[in-house]
């Protein structure tokens, strides 16, 4: 074989190594994505919170035009388990403050649920807390009982995204979207009785030591229309939260 040949057979065999290795490398499960995801949120403090107290503001779109709270908080006890992705667990409370008046409360004790209004119907409240709760089934998507499906790559606001089908045991379904760079969750969807919801998640931060990636940035679509969207400013975990927060009742500061 003449030197030439030679040089020229190394070169294509040192171009074409790459593509084969590509061709042949296995791609990444659902179930490794998922895994993936949870490490990059913060593994085992994100996966196993006790509590969480998120501050920000909010902005709530609606036909007659733009309405901006100036405070919105959430308290959340989380659940060691969850069985259904979309109902209330754990214990939950959100309030929106706007003008200096708390206009939007909505909290679950772990049995019921109260608004301004006071205690909420079963019916109602689950049908309200269904067309909310989605997140969290991520947390526990690798546990025995879950299931997971990936489904065709997507791209969320001009980034690749990994798109994973999560079906929890009461075959309950959430779409995640996962980010291809960093494994950063962009979107949630999931059917409601308002029609189809989603949740874009951006803005991330962090706290020094605290192993928790926080989205500063959540908006929220049904059928394709913005509802609404959450900035977050701050978050705090692992908080103290006395079972007499998740309760209306008179004195609340709410009610004032």
């Amino acid at each position: 074989m003449s030197r030439v040949c030679a040089i020229w057979m190394t070169a294509m065999l040192w171009w074409s190594a790459p593509a084969v290795a590509a061709a042949t490398s296995e791609p990444l499960s659902a179930r490794e994505i998922v895994a993936r995801a949870q490490t990059a949120a913060g593994g085992e403090t994100w996966i196993h919170p006790r509590t969480l107290l998120m501050r920000g503001h909010a902005v709530f779109y609606t036909p007659n035009g733009v309405e901006r709270h100036e405070r919105y908080d959430m308290w959340r006890v989380y659940p060691n388990q969850k069985g259904m992705a979309h109902a209330a667990d754990g214990k939950v409370r959100i309030e929106s403050w706007h003008r200096g008046r708390c206009v939007r409360l909505i909290t679950f004790d772990g049995q019921r649920s109260y608004t301004l209004e006071g205690p909420q119907p079963p019916s109602e409240a689950d049908k309200q807390w269904s067309e909310n709760f989605g997140f969290g089934v991520i947390r526990f998507a690798i546990e025995p009982g879950f299931r997971q499906e990936r489904l065709p790559d997507d791209s969320v606001e001009g980034r690749p995204v990994y798109v994973v089908r999560i079906s929890d045991p009461s075959n309950q379904v959430t779409l995640f979207s996962i980010a291809q760079d960093d494994y950063a969750i962009l979107r949630l969807g999931f059917d409601t009785s308002r029609g189809w919801h989603e949740r874009l998640y951006s803005n991330f931060f962090r706290k020094p030591g605290v192993s928790w990636v926080q989205p500063g940035l959540v908006r929220l679509y049904y059928d394709g229309v913005k509802q609404n969207e959450i900035i977050w400013t701050d978050f705090e975990l692992d908080r103290q939260m006395p079972d007499s927060l998740f309760v209306v009742t008179k004195g609340d500061l709410c009610l004032d």
